[in-house]
């Protein structure tokens, strides 16, 4: 495969040619999970059961198989590098594990989310088989090998087999280092029954082999999957290929494709929207087999994209794209132009970008209100040591209910009290200068009304924690001018009466 650097040049987009597909509108965006699996019940991961932490391949598995059932949601947090000599098999009611891979298999309900900048999965796939209902969100999974040592998972970074359903692939860095003949195999790989799968905001780098819906001919009970916002670079082939799969591919960012890029085949449709192809060969068609697939495209920018002639086993959709198929997708999303892709994908694709996304108007916005919480304990009820830095710091937030005020959360009064004007909204705490913060209490007058939020690092937008219900939570100590605690759900109108920040 082509040798590129690891990092991408994120140089705006100069005088070469470019060739552009009308752009079609869209239904509204929709935040959170996105894409099909939102479809089939929605995924919700580990949402609204137990969080731990994990900081070996083993205590993963410890605590898949310490639930009550292969059933019972849970969310673990991943710090720290995993690699297959800290990850061993581990036994129990309520798992199937084994060493030397991260395995998900015949279970449900969980969330894998590494903390702050991203777990590293060093040499180690992750592997789903026989499960539903699961996140893999903000980890790093690099070469993963299938031939020489160590070896993991065939070869898959990420790899799902074996009716697994209803699946988020969301904020990852995946790469290898070289192709097949240096041992690696696919990025993402889906088959054998896996279907409802959304693939987002993840970048993928250096493989020979983006990753494949469908191993074979014969594998076309596979999708349909939604592949949005991601970033695929110096990748041979495979972004990816469809075997009889239906694919909605919109908004991603696909630069150096060496040989071909999306690949419908054996009747795989894809409906391609929005992206930006730059400096690459072939990226839409069905190459290397005569069993044809379809597309619908719309939008799209061919950056420097050079185009094969046809042949028995090739069939280019360029160098003029058209469609030759229609593709109906039944949830609602927002496009971004296609120019704008490389700006708001290099902004938010990849782990350690604080779980931002594109707010469908060529902007990035914080985690959306409907992100599961995947980054902390519960909070418990006890107080910090320490003063509380609210008493005579500032406040405001994006609304409030009459009677209350911003205020009200700072004044060292549990009697008083902010509440939105519905049912979510922020409420912040501001300083003239930096203030290093690592923990705060959330009180409410009204007790039980607050269900899940996010805290937010307002300098920059990056989510420092989240979780459900008020308490206490706690975080890596973090220099800031302004705090913003945002509730993106409850069960009334919330009511918070005290917003305490400590600095331990």
């Amino acid at each position: 495969m082509k040798r590129l650097p690891a990092a991408l040049a994120t140089a705006a987009v100069g005088a070469a040619t470019v060739a552009a597909l009308p752009m079609t509108g869209a239904a509204a965006a929709t935040g959170g999970v996105t894409g099909y699996a939102t479809q089939n019940g929605g995924t919700t991961g580990g949402a609204g059961g137990t969080t731990v932490k994990a900081t070996t391949g083993t205590a993963i598995h410890q605590a898949l198989c310490g639930r009550a059932s292969s059933s019972t949601p849970i969310t673990i947090q991943v710090e720290g590098t995993i690699t297959v000599g800290n990850t061993a098999k581990v036994s129990g009611t309520s798992c199937t594990t084994a060493a030397g891979v991260i395995e998900i298999k015949e279970v449900s309900n969980v969330t894998i989310v590494g903390v702050g900048a991203g777990a590293v999965f060093d040499q180690i796939g992750i592997h789903l088989r026989g499960s539903a209902n699961i996140i893999v969100q903000n980890v790093t999974v690099r070469n993963v090998k299938k031939s020489g040592s160590p070896t993991s998972n065939g070869g898959d970074a990420i790899g799902m087999e074996s009716n697994v359903h209803n699946v988020w692939i969301d904020h990852n860095t995946l790469y290898a280092s070289g192709g097949e003949d240096e041992g690696y195999d696919s990025l993402i790989d889906m088959k054998a029954g896996t279907t409802y799968v959304t693939v987002s905001y993840n970048t993928l780098r250096n493989s020979g082999r983006g990753g494949l819906v469908g191993s074979s001919d014969s594998d076309l009970a596979n999708g349909p999957v939604t592949f949005h916002h991601n970033l695929y670079e110096n990748i041979d082939s495979r972004t990816p290929l469809l075997r009889g799969a239906t694919a909605h591919i919109y908004n991603n960012y696909y630069v150096n494709l060496n040989e071909s890029g999306i690949n419908p085949r054996a009747g795989g449709k894809a409906r391609v929207d929005n992206n930006y192809f730059k400096n690459s060969k072939d990226v839409l068609g069905t190459f290397y087999t005569d069993l044809p697939g379809s597309w619908q495209v719309s939008g799209n920018i061919f950056d420097n994209v050079t185009w094969s002639a046809p042949s028995d086993e090739n069939n280019p959709a360029g160098p003029d794209p058209r469609s030759n198929t229609s593709i109906s997708i039944p949830y609602a999303y927002q496009l971004d132009a296609a120019g704008c892709v490389p700006q708001i994908v290099t902004a938010t694709a990849g782990a350690g970008t604080g779980l931002q996304v594109s707010n469908g108007s060529c902007s990035v916005t914080p985690p959306p209100a409907t992100t599961p919480p995947t980054t902390t304990p519960p909070p418990t009820t006890t107080p910090p040591s320490g003063g509380n830095l609210s008493i005579g710091a500032g406040a405001d937030g994006s609304s409030k209910a009459s009677g209350t005020s911003y205020g009200n959360v700072i004044d060292g009064s549990t009697g008083t009290s902010w509440s939105p004007a519905g049912s979510t909204g922020d409420i912040s705490v501001k300083w003239g200068a930096a203030t290093t913060i690592s923990r705060v209490v959330i009180k409410e007058s009204a007790a039980g009304r607050i269900g899940a939020w996010h805290l937010l690092n307002a300098d920059t937008g990056a989510v420092l924690s989240s979780g459900t219900g008020a308490g206490t939570i706690t975080f890596a100590a973090t220099s800031l001018k302004k705090i913003t605690f945002r509730i993106t759900s409850a069960s009334a109108t919330p009511t918070v009466a005290e917003f305490e920040t400590y600095a331990s």
